[in-house]
């Protein structure tokens, strides 16, 4: 898997859930399909008077998460950005080209309202069901933090093997201390619960 492939997937599967935060702190999530895949950028549009584009103004952080037939998750995780006014234009039409849905709900002038955001600094999460062991892979793009998630096994480690017995996958290797194959993990906690001397740690 690589970043180009987990962005085609997302094309493929059009409407995607996008999660911001309110002004209390709530996540709100809605579905989204007027998305502008440009390189690694994804623009997408919204209207003004909307909670989501008050949102993404006042915090910006949002997650992207799509879902496909083969048991795939992929999630992004950033913050969006307002495109440039001098730029709104261009890639709102761009959009509506591309989707001629669009005039449909905002027909003629009316289409004024709308307002397009970019998310270019941002984490990817792959997270795949469907293989054996399950395989779970992370990439960032532009200036984004690297995402630290799951468990490691510490030097406490005492080697009794327990957490190789209750791992749902399979993933934890023998050795001194014993490891886990995190791009396998389920992250699912169950070593971290049953080892007898709280050797294993969560990121």
């Amino acid at each position: 898997m690589d970043i180009e492939t987990c962005l085609k997937k997302l094309g493929y599967v059009g409407v995607l859930d996008f999660a911001s935060v309110d002004e209390n702190g709530a996540p709100q999530v809605r579905n989204i399909s007027a998305i502008h895949y440009e390189g690694t950028t994804l623009y997408f549009l919204t209207a003004r008077g909307k909670s989501f584009a008050r949102q993404l103004k006042a915090d910006g952080r949002v997650q992207i998460l799509g879902y496909t037939k083969y048991k795939e998750t992929i999630r992004l995780s950033g913050r969006a950005v307002e495109v440039p006014e001098t730029e709104q234009r261009k890639w709102r039409d761009v959009l509506y080209r591309e989707q001629p849905y669009l005039e449909n709900v905002y027909p003629g002038e009316t289409k004024n309202i709308d307002t397009m955001f970019m998310l270019k600094d941002y984490a990817i999460e792959y997270f795949c069901l469907s293989t054996r062991p399950i395989t779970r892979e992370y990439f960032t793009v532009g200036s984004a933090e690297p995402i630290r998630k799951g468990y490691h096994i510490g030097e406490d480690c005492i080697g009794c093997g327990t957490c190789q017995t209750v791992c749902p996958q399979g993933c934890i290797e023998e050795g001194s201390p014993f490891r886990i194959q995190e791009n396998h993990c389920l992250q699912c906690g169950n070593c971290f619960e049953n080892c007898p001397v709280q050797a294993i740690e969560r990121y």
